[in-house]
């Protein structure tokens, strides 16, 4: 309770005043709370009553702050659930409609940790394809999931330097890399609309994954298709209920040549 007094409390609150002593005036814009930290590794089943106590006491003070629970509980419904996935190639993309049938009753999901670890140091362009075939289920329901967070992020390419495998972005003393997997959720948060339009994939393969977004005001439809196979898959895109539709489009597409410039852009 003193750590979200010093972060949120005005003058007029012992923390807050504390902190505006340590020289931050503001007070910041806090959000969320999340109460521990993967507790389904503890065995002792005290987690449920340990997450109500706190849900309980900090939403009588803040009652506008979401409290995030770490593990399904069952003595109060958490605002959010913390979530976590570490997967093959293989696994995530047998796993890219994981949320496709999730209960919209809540809680809201917070994909806290999540990758596909294949590649040392940093994952290939296997695990890119897994990578963005997960985040087409992620933006696709974007409804209940309203977070999501890679990781690891970073990783010292020296030897004896790495501690997780694998991670997002190589660095040695003197320069840093991003791998597939990075350019992958650059090319995602690029092209995103503000609300989740409804699409279907037709004779596709089972290894063609997709998802589509809008941003009305700026009259932008963003459609992400992730071919994860090794054959080409030609796409037919169908539009309907668009009254006016321009005539060229912009593609951007991550492939395996050129190592120097992993995203490319073209106008067909």
């Amino acid at each position: 309770m003193d750590e979200i007094e010093y972060v949120t409390g005005g003058p007029d609150t012992k923390w807050g005043a504390e902190r505006i002593k340590d020289g931050h005036a503001a007070s910041f814009p806090l959000h969320y709370v999340e109460v521990g930290n993967e507790d389904w590794f503890d065995k002792s089943g005290s987690y449920d009553g340990r997450f109500a106590q706190y849900f309980k006491e900090i939403k009588q003070r803040y009652p506008n702050l979401q409290l995030i629970a770490t593990a399904p509980v069952k003595g109060v419904k958490p605002d959010v659930l913390d979530e976590h996935y570490y997967m093959s190639a293989e696994e995530s993309l047998g796993d890219a409609h994981h949320y496709d049938k999730t209960d919209r009753t809540g809680p809201k999901i917070f994909v806290g940790e999540w990758a596909t670890r294949e590649g040392d140091p940093t994952p290939n362009l296997q695990a890119a394809l897994g990578d963005a075939a997960w985040m087409t289920g992620m933006e696709r329901n974007s409804d209940i999931v309203i977070m999501a967070s890679y990781a690891p992020l970073f990783v010292n390419v020296n030897p004896g330097g790495m501690q997780w495998a694998t991670d997002l972005i190589g660095y040695d003393a003197l320069s840093s890399y991003g791998s597939p997997s990075y350019w992958a959720q650059v090319m995602f948060g690029s092209y995103l609309g503000t609300e989740v339009v409804a699409s279907t994939l037709t004779s596709a393969g089972p290894l063609v994954y997709t998802s589509a977004t809008r941003d009305e005001k700026r009259h932008k439809l963003f459609i992400k298709v992730v071919n994860a196979s090794s054959e080409t898959a030609p796409v037919n895109i169908a539009l309907t209920g668009a009254a006016k539709i321009a005539a060229r489009c912009q593609a951007g597409y991550l492939e395996r040549q050129d190592p120097e410039r992993h995203q490319h852009h073209r106008e067909p």
